[in-house]
C-alpha cells in the first residue's frame, strides 16, 4: 500500500461568524422564555436571554435592549438567515420587528493549516507576541499585530485565526502567517 504523501497545501475556512446587531425595540424577555421552548433565561444569572436555532445551527443572546448577538454561523447567509427565524419568532410573541437590522460582525474564527509541520518550541523563541506553555495547552498563541489576528498553531500544521472581521481578512492574515512562518521554519519543510 503506497503512504499518502502529506498534502503542503494551505487552507483556511470560516467557522463561527459572531456578530452584533440591534432590532431597535425593546424585548420581553421573560415572556419569550414562557412561550419559546428553545431557550434559556436566568436573570439573576446574566441579564441576556439565549436562543437555540436548529437550522441553520447557531445561538443567540438577545437583551431586553433588543440588543442581539448572534453566534455559531459560518457565512453571512447564514447569519441573515438565524437573525431572520428570530425576528419570526419575536412575532410569535406579538413583537413585530419592522426594520431591516444593521448586522456588525465582532468577529470571525477560521481553522485550518499551513502545510507543513511546525516546531513549536522553536517559533515561541524565535516569533515575538507568543504565548507558548506545551503542559497546559499543545497550542502556540500567536499575536500577528499587522493583520489584528491572534492564532492557534499546532505542531501537525493545523490552525486557528481568531480576530479577523472579513474572510478577505483572514485570508490576507493567513498570506502574512505563512510569510513570518517561512523566515523562521528551516526552507527544506517547504516542498
Amino acid at each position: 500500500m503506497a503512504k499518502k504523501k502529506k498534502s503542503s497545501k494551505k487552507e483556511i475556512r470560516v467557522v463561527n461568524i459572531v456578530v452584533s446587531t440591534s432590532l431597535e425595540h425593546d424585548i420581553p424577555l421573560e415572556k419569550m422564555a414562557a412561550t419559546l421552548s428553545n431557550t434559556e433565561y436566568n436573570p439573576e444569572q446574566f441579564p441576556g436571554l439565549v436562543i437555540r436555532i436548529k437550522e441553520p445551527k447557531t445561538s443567540a443572546l438577545i437583551f431586553s435592549s433588543g440588543k442581539v448577538v448572534c453566534t455559531g454561523a459560518k457565512s453571512m447567509d447564514k447569519v441573515e438567515e438565524s437573525i431572520k427565524k428570530i425576528i419570526q419568532s419575536l412575532k410569535k410573541i406579538g413583537i413585530k420587528i419592522t426594520i431591516k437590522p444593521e448586522i456588525s460582525i465582532q468577529n470571525i474564527v477560521a481553522s485550518g493549516k499551513v502545510g507543513m509541520d511546525l516546531n513549536l518550541n522553536t517559533l515561541a523563541m524565535k516569533l515575538p507576541n507568543t504565548e507558548y506553555e506545551p503542559e497546559q495547552f499543545p497550542g502556540l498563541v500567536y499575536k500577528l499585530d499587522e493583520a489584528k489576528a491572534t492564532f492557534l498553531l499546532f505542531s501537525n500544521g493545523k490552525i486557528v485565526c481568531t480576530g479577523t472581521k472579513s474572510e478577505k481578512e483572514v485570508n490576507a492574515s493567513l498570506d502574512m502567517l505563512i510569510e513570518k512562518l517561512k523566515k523562521v521554519v528551516k526552507p527544506s519543510r517547504y516542498q
